[in-house]
């Protein structure tokens, strides 16, 4: 059986592990919260190594995109650095390709139409492929990296700003602890509500679940989510506030939705490649055989 463990910062009342078979294989899928002890983080990974098929990272990421720039965070890096033998993903390549994909069926499909939606991205830098979807949609946009990443009370409206500011910011904002830009640990127990006139003028709220779970608003009657990493309780807190839809762009294996992090893990281990001599193409490709698409929850009232 391959096993595929994710690492995370976050909190361990996240913790799941599930046995899957995909691809013609037998998997692990596991997801070990540290509650954000680094040493705890890392002494993890050097004990998986050569060990499994792949290491995820989860709280953190190693890569960011903006455009055709790739960006690396130091921190997560030198983490990284302690799995000698076995692949480590942080799920970035996947976002860049199966989150694009996500916004263009969900369009395709009529699930959602595009074109009469306001779009709260809560960070784009970490979804660029989500983001470019979107703003190609003809969707109303605002990304929302300076209010959910940095702390900063400003709407990012469009493609040419959201460049400008990550060509700016991210060569500085990647040399930062993680802990200071993403919910880790305890973090991730506690909901503040915040920067709720944005959540009220989304018609779709897309993104990183615990980015948009840090500041969730009491009341998302009428509204739609686009994520992943959505575990049983999540659901049912957002059924309890309203949700009308619930929309998460990797696969749900007993009630809970994996991080990108995770099934990149899986396409790496059935592809038996380094992850760095894999192009976007063989993801789509490996994604489309496995007929991965995005799953489809309506919490609230249904289409039609």
């Amino acid at each position: 059986m391959k096993r595929v463990v994710s690492v995370s910062l976050g909190s361990s009342e996240r913790d799941k592990s599930v046995q899957v078979r995909l691809g013609g294989e037998d998997f692990s899928l596991e997801r070990v919260g540290t509650d954000g002890d680094a040493a705890k983080f890392t002494e993890l990974i050097r004990q998986l190594d050569g060990k499994v098929e792949a290491i995820g990272f989860g709280g953190c990421d190693i890569y960011a995109y903006a455009g055709k720039r790739r960006y690396i965070f130091r921190e997560p890096y030198g983490f990284a650095q302690h799995a000698k033998q076995t692949p480590v993903v942080d799920g970035s390549s996947l976002k860049n390709t199966l989150e694009r994909e996500t916004i263009e069926y969900l369009g395709r499909e009529g699930v959602i139409d595009f074109r009469r939606s306001k779009v709260l991205l809560v960070c784009a830098v970490d979804r660029f492929g989500m983001a470019e979807a979107l703003a190609k949609s003809g969707c109303k946009l605002i990304f929302g990296d300076l209010m959910f990443a940095i702390g900063i009370p400003l709407p990012i409206w469009s493609m040419w700003n959201l460049r400008l500011l990550a060509f700016l910011l991210l060569p500085v904002v990647a040399r930062l602890p993680f802990k200071w830009l993403y919910p880790t640990g305890e973090k991730q127990r506690k909901i503040t509500p915040k920067h709720g006139r944005y959540y009220r003028w989304a018609d779709v709220i897309a993104g990183d679940f615990l980015l948009i779970r840090k500041h969730l608003p009491d009341d998302l009657s009428g509204k739609v989510i686009i994520t992943n990493t959505t575990t049983e309780q999540d659901v049912a807190l957002l059924k309890e506030r309203g949700l009308k839809l619930l929309v998460t762009s990797t696969p749900v294996f007993e009630g809970r939705s994996f991080g990108t992090n995770v099934m990149e893990g899986v396409i790496v281990s059935l592809l038996g490649k380094p992850p760095a001599e894999l192009a976007a193409d063989d993801y789509f490709a490996k994604m489309k055989e496995l007929g991965w698409k995005p799953e489809v929850r309506w919490l609230g009232e249904e289409k039609g």
